[in-house]
C-alpha cells in the first residue's frame, strides 16, 4: 500500500470514528466538545478527498469503475439536445429565484439594515421545550454567531443580490451550472434554518442542472459562453486565442 492510501486510511478511519461519536443515539458527545469534534470530522473529510485524488491522480486508471451509465442518463446530461429538456426549468427556477430577490429588494428590512434577516434568525435559533427549527447545533451556533455579530447587516444584501443574480443566470443561461450550484446552497442553507416551503422541490430541480451543466443552458447564453471560456482542465477557444 502507498504511503498516501496508508495515510489516507488513518484519516477515514478517525472520521469514521468521530462520525460514529456524532451521529449514534447512545453515546452523545459533550456539549462542550460538540463543536470541536464537528469541526475536526470537516477537516478531516476534506483532507481525506484531497488525499485520495491526489493518490488517484498519480495514476488515473486505478479505481475507476468500468460500469457503462444508462444511455438516457448520458443524453440528458451531456447531449445538446436535451437542452430541451432543462429549458423549462431553468426557467421555472429563474423566476422563482428573481420573483424572490425582488420581493426583497423591494420590500423592507433587507436592502435597508437586515432587520428582515434579524428576524427570520431570531425566529430560527428559538428553542421551545428544547427544541426549534434548526436540528443541527452546528448551524444553530453558526447563525448564533452571526446573530450576535450584527452580521445580518451585510448579509441581507449578499442574499437579495445572490437571490436575483441566479436568477438571471438561470433564465439566461449564463453559466448556468454556477447559478443553479449557489440556489442549491442557499436552498440548502434555508433547509437547515428549519424553513421548508419550496426549497426541496427548487433544490432536487438544481442538483438536476448541476449534473446537466453542460448541456443545460445550452439554449441560453452558456452556448456560445462555455466554448470560449472552457474550463481549468480544457482551456477554451479565448485562451488558446490569448495563448497564441
Amino acid at each position: 500500500m502507498s504511503q498516501s492510501r496508508s495515510l489516507a486510511a488513518a484519516i477515514g478511519a478517525v472520521a469514521t470514528i468521530l462520525l460514529v461519536w456524532m451521529v449514534n443515539p447512545w453515546v452523545s458527545v459533550p456539549g462542550s466538545l460538540s463543536p470541536i469534534v464537528t469541526l475536526a470530522f470537516w477537516v478531516l473529510s476534506i483532507a481525506l478527498v484531497v488525499v485520495l485524488y491526489v493518490d488517484a491522480r498519480k495514476d488515473p486508471q486505478s479505481g475507476t469503475a468500468e460500469i457503462e451509465g444508462p444511455a438516457f442518463t448520458r443524453f440528458l446530461f451531456s447531449n445538446s439536445r436535451a437542452g430541451l429538456v432543462w429549458l423549462p426549468i431553468r426557467l421555472f427556477l429563474g423566476f422563482s429565484w428573481l420573483e424572490a430577490g425582488w420581493h426583497k429588494a423591494t420590500g423592507g428590512g433587507w436592502l435597508d439594515g437586515g432587520a428582515a434577516l434579524k428576524g427570520y434568525w431570531t425566529s430560527a435559533i428559538a428553542l421551545n421545550q428544547g427544541k426549534g427549527p434548526i436540528t443541527y447545533d452546528w448551524y444553530r451556533q453558526f447563525i448564533t454567531t452571526l446573530l450576535n455579530g450584527g452580521h445580518y447587516t451585510w448579509f441581507a444584501p449578499l442574499i437579495t443580490f445572490g437571490e436575483l443574480l441566479v436568477g438571471l443566470g438561470l433564465i439566461f443561461g449564463v453559466l448556468t451550472g454556477f447559478a443553479a450550484f449557489f440556489g442549491a446552497f442557499m436552498n440548502l442553507s434555508y433547509l437547515l434554518a428549519g424553513s421548508a416551503s419550496t426549497n426541496p422541490v427548487l433544490f432536487f430541480l438544481e442538483v438536476g442542472i448541476i449534473l446537466a451543466w453542460k448541456v443545460a443552458g445550452y439554449y441560453g447564453v452558456d452556448r456560445v459562453l462555455l466554448p470560449r471560456l472552457g474550463t481549468p482542465w480544457a482551456p477554451g477557444s479565448r485562451a488558446s486565442q490569448s495563448a497564441s
